[in-house]
């Protein structure tokens, strides 16, 4: 029994405590326990990491009590946090923020508690007879516990299915016939749905090749190789998903799977509902739309074994499961994995060294993956499998490109504008409509204008925290700013110089749906966005809807641009295939040809062919013809050329260092500075960029200044700049960030 412990505190500086052990608590205590201590003048918690004999720190003070009967975080957890502490330069007390959820952390949410009822002695047949004549609905009652075979039922529940209330159960209480229990009812996101068992499906002999690889890894007992499974839209990933998960609970394991939207959870969980709860598999999901009740309890669904198959977006790469078999990572090119506030972790990275540390399978899977997973296959580092043909022969969706320079042209001789849908894409949606077919319009933009914009002087309205035009919103008649939150009411006149001339440029999906719905005057339009989706279950009503029938055009942002199936949508259309690829960002190629292949890959899904109509003004970008041609072989061959040339990932990591400040001499200054410490002693191989403003200048409110190191010992630089900053006294409103393998450079 340990007489010591190391400790990790929340919220405490980066650093270790050591605690005395009370003998009362000696036997009960592991790595991972979580307990209350005394912390410079107050309580708080902390995490067990260490178990230690002797001590040599002078005056250790004792732990108070012990929290929760078991190890909250299980030891590999341990070791990935702290391998996350030395990979992405952040305190190792951050990294155990992320692998112990805040509901679980703090404590203050427990399991909700209702009243179970059963019978307190037998009924004979005689007292139920006459219990039948003198008190009918007390002998109902019985009647309704008799049927659940004498197991507690809950109270509520059981007058709800009994439409006998609940005074009349109280009251056979009351005569002993009855009694009460205290029961645990767990929250269930999915409550009151019910799933019908799904039969697997025929596989195709690629499909029977790819499982077999990912059997063989399951069942290798040595050191497992990663496995990127590349695989066209629609060539069936997601049923060798399920049938690994099936072969992993074989093997008496568990498994996670990660999706990199909250709105693939939906059809990802029913679908695997379908296939495992009917066979008595419990499949817990992890989200940031659960209540703080629910993630308690699907947590400790997991923890406790109860659920062996988990299912959640980036954070779920952190569930608590024992005996851990294979992680699945769905779509694990998307740059929603990377988490944006500290720890700045990539899921997809951090599934990958999860799996070396637990020895378990991992199945990265994608129909267009990531340039960093692709060259590790090259390298070997990966395995690849291939699925490169949709199931049952369906071909891939024919991708017309139109171009709207074009268009603009011919629409500017009618009316002077310049047209939203081109005349093309117009008759297609048409010809959808006449035969009954369902229609996908796509636009990466929310809102309905992007921007105001004065006639006279040229004025741009911008949001006065940060260096982005406002987004004119129709149905709120508001300006908002999509970074902040800030709103204001829309100028009748321009601010700057008052003229009345200041009007809406550009179009978001508001725009569309509205301009949709009167080109089609009897379709059903209905748009799916950050804006339309915030009640709870909007995207499963959403999804339902459309998968139905009941919705003929579907507008919508990136939330419907990959891994939905829906048979009946043969037309997609991109309405602005370049919003993104002019960014000052080295991945605006590899963004654009992932997200035109990801929103094509929508089309033709069922029986009839799909088509898609690609709307750009630089219709001759390589990433746009080579997914036009589906040719990922082409695109990732020219695109690592040049990131090899440029010494850019995958051939180096990079590190983005930003200092903000709400000061814009402070900040300059302090990133200057920074710059001049960390070229001291900069480690061997390391590529040091000079401080320079964002792209994005200012942003809630601070000026922002990056400083970009390109480095292929990617520990060796982290460390430096750990210690640079840590050696250096900032001003107090100067704050400085490291982002290991940054996604976002603006």
């Amino acid at each position: 029994m340990p007489a010591f412990v190391r400790v990790i505190v929340d919220h405490s500086p980066d650093r270790e405590f050591d605690y005395a052990v009370p003998e009362n608590l000696a036997s009960s205590i592991v790595i991972g326990s979580r307990v209350r201590l005394p912390f410079r003048e107050k309580d708080t918690l902390g995490t067990v990491v260490g178990l230690l004999d002797e001590s040599d720190i002078e005056g250790i003070r004792p732990i108070t009590a012990l929290v929760g009967q078991q190890n909250a975080v299980r030891p590999k957890l341990i070791e990935l946090a702290r391998w996350m502490a030395d990979y992405y330069a952040c305190p190792v007390e951050t990294a155990m923020r992320s692998v112990l959820p805040q509901v679980i952390r703090k404590a203050d949410v427990g399991f909700r508690q209702q009243i179970a009822i059963e019978l307190a002695r037998e009924v004979s047949e005689m007292e139920l007879e006459s219990l039948r004549k003198k008190a009918p609905r007390q002998a109902e009652a019985i009647d309704a516990i008799r049927l659940h075979g004498g197991t507690p039922v809950l109270l509520a529940e059981l007058a709800r299915q009994s439409s006998v209330g609940e005074a009349t159960f109280r009251t056979l209480v009351e005569k002993g016939i009855l009694k009460t229990r205290i029961a645990v009812r767990p929250r269930d996101p999915n409550e009151g749905e019910t799933f019908v068992h799904s039969a697997a499906l025929t596989l195709s002999d690629n499909q029977v090749k790819v499982l077999a690889a990912v059997i063989e890894s399951l069942d290798t007992a040595g050191e497992k190789k990663p496995m990127l499974l590349h695989g066209v839209t629609g060539s069936g990933k997601t049923e060798i998903y399920l049938r690994a998960i099936q072969h992993t609970l074989d093997l008496g394991k568990s498994a996670i799977v990660l999706v990199p939207e909250i709105s693939l959870t939906p059809q990802t969980t029913e679908r695997f509902r379908e296939r495992f709860n009917a066979a008595g598999h419990v499949v817990a999901v992890l989200h940031s739309h659960l209540s703080s009740g629910e993630r308690h309890d699907e947590w400790h669904k997991i923890a406790t074994g109860a659920a062996r198959i988990v299912i959640g977006a980036r954070s779920a790469v952190f569930a608590p499961v024992s005996d851990l078999g294979l992680i699945v990572v769905d779509e694990e090119h998307e740059t929603s994995y990377k988490q944006e506030e500290a720890p700045r972790y990539q899921a997809r990275d951090v599934a990958i060294v999860r799996a070396k540390l637990e020895n378990c399978a991992i199945l990265l899977g994608t129909a267009t993956p990531s340039l960093e997973s692709y060259r590790n296959c090259l390298t070997g580092k990966y395995r690849l499998l291939q699925l490169l043909q949709r199931v049952d022969d369906k071909k891939m969706p024919v991708i017309q490109i139109v171009d709207m320079r074009e268009e603009s042209r011919r629409h500017s001789k009618k009316d002077g504008g310049s047209p939203l849908l081109s005349e093309k894409l117009k008759t297609a949606i048409e010809s959808r409509l006449e035969k009954r077919e369902q229609t996908i319009l796509f636009l990466n933009r929310r809102g309905y204008s992007t921007s105001l914009v004065c006639n006279a002087c040229g004025h741009v309205v911008h949001c006065p925290n940060c260096s982005v035009p406002l987004t004119f919103h129709r149905s709120s008649n508001r300006l908002n700013c999509h970074i902040c939150g800030h709103i204001e009411v829309p100028p009748k006149v321009c601010p700057e110089c008052r003229d009345p001339g200041i009007r809406q440029q550009g179009a978001g999906t508001e725009k569309i749906e509205e301009a949709v719905a009167r080109i089609f005057p009897k379709s059903i339009v209905r748009r799916m966005d950050a804006d339309s989706m915030t009640k709870k279950d909007a995207f499963r009503e959403m999804l339902n809807a459309f998968r139905t029938g009941k919705i003929d055009i579907l507008v919508g942002t990136q939330m419907i641009a990959k891994g939905l199936h829906f048979p009946n949508v043969t037309l997609v259309g991109i309405i602005n295939a370049d919003s993104a690829l002019h960014l000052p960002d080295f991945r605006a190629g590899e963004r654009t040809f992932q997200l035109i292949t990801q929103v094509a890959g929508r089309a033709g899904r069922g029986d009839v062919e799909g088509e898609v109509f690609v709307q750009s003004h630089t219709p001759f970008h390589p990433c746009i013809q080579f997914a036009r041609h589906h040719d990922f072989a082409g695109f990732q061959e020219q695109e690592l050329d040049f990131r090899e040339k440029c010494a850019y990932p995958p051939f180096t990591h990079m590190i983005l260092v930003t200092v903000r400040s709400p000061h814009e001499l402070r900040g300059s200054f302090s990133a200057e500075t920074l710059a001049r410490r960390l070229a001291e002693n900069l480690p061997e191989g390391t590529i040091l960029g000079q401080s320079a403003p964002a792209p994005m200048e200012r942003l809630k409110g601070y000026y922002r200044f990056h400083i970009i190191l390109r480095a292929h010992h990617i520990l060796k630089t982290s460390r430096h700049i750990r210690e640079v900053i840590s050696k250096l006294t900032f001003p107090e409103d100067v704050i400085v960030t490291t982002d290991v393998d940054p996604y976002q450079l603006l």
